[in-house]
């Protein structure tokens, strides 16, 4: 009994020494702040939308951790990564057409190369590696024979990843990397959300560009097979969806696939939606900006007393 006894001071003891004195801070360790990665969507001519997304989280000093892209996607994703202004990308964006970068040029495998791709990509990026980006850059493809996404980032030059994420199938040629034929990142991903989670991203934003509308009928054999292609994707979006925790869906379904002269009207659309989007982002860094302004230093009076 008097060992008992004992042993339940000693173990009150301790509990009083262990907690903290009246009046003593306890500080509170605050949350890991959110990582934000930003997945830009293929839509060729409409993937200048992304700009006005970016234009806006730039001037809301919404900090982005990783960015990768698909198809158009790539471009914009590569040239923000790279260091080059958003007014330049969305000049050239809306100055560009199609000959810039395709050459016809007939062959079993597609109906243009992308040779002038790799001209236009060195005169809109600052850098042509992925461990020289400004911000951590992604880039998807696709691996023609499995069907399997095929990622590019961390090391390397990335224009033949974006012109192999680019090479639309049936009109682009395929790229050849190492033993494979790669072909448009967004057959197996519309949108490579997974692959900002990959990077380190707590957070995703997704950027999708919707299938165009009822009112733009196909007049030619590749806009048929583009909105074939966009059916499928549009059925198959769940996947990407599920790995995003924002979406943003810019309002450009009434322009053409290859629509390059509605440039700053599409621009100005994804203004609008990524608008709309910011008080969802700000929530995820309020914890942190709260953490933060919460831990105040303590007077050197206060601490001698």
């Amino acid at each position: 009994m008097e060992g008992k006894g004992v042993a339940g001071k000693l173990r009150s003891m301790l509990k009083r020494l262990a907690a903290p004195a009246a009046g003593t801070p306890v500080l509170v360790q605050p949350p890991a702040p959110a990582k934000i990665g930003l997945a830009l969507g293929g839509g060729f001519a409409r993937g200048v939308a992304h700009v006005g997304v970016l234009k806006v989280l730039q001037r809301e000093h919404i900090p982005i951790d990783f960015i990768t892209g698909v198809s158009a996607g790539a471009i914009v994703a590569a040239a923000y990564a790279s260091g080059t202004d958003l007014e330049t990308i969305g000049k050239i964006g809306c100055a560009m057409r199609f000959n810039d970068v395709a050459r016809w040029s007939l062959c079993r495998l597609g109906l243009v190369g992308s040779e002038r791709m790799a001209a236009f990509l060195k005169r809109l990026l600052k850098k042509y590696r992925f461990e020289d980006m400004e911000t951590p850059l992604g880039v998807l493809a696709t691996d023609l024979a499995t069907g399997q996404p095929v990622p590019f980032r961390g090391t390397g030059e990335v224009i033949l990843p974006i012109r192999a994420s680019c090479s639309y199938p049936g009109l682009f040629q395929p790229i050849r990397y190492e033993d494979r034929l790669l072909v448009d990142g967004a057959m197996c991903t519309e949108v490579p959300a997974a692959l900002a989670r990959q990077m380190g991203a707590t957070h995703v934003i997704a950027v999708g560009l919707p299938m165009q509308g009822p009112d733009v009928v196909p007049n030619n054999m590749l806009q048929v097979v583009n909105r074939c292609f966009q059916i499928l994707q549009n059925r198959a979006e769940a996947a990407w969806r599920r790995e995003a925790d924002l979406i943003i869906t810019p309002h450009v379904a009434s322009v053409a696939w290859d629509g390059f002269k509605s440039g700053l009207e599409m621009i100005d659309a994804g203004e609008k939606a990524a608008e709309a989007a910011l008080p969802e982002i700000r929530k995820w860094l309020a914890p942190s900006t709260a953490a933060a302004s919460a831990l105040k230093p303590v007077p050197v009076e206060q601490l001698a007393s």
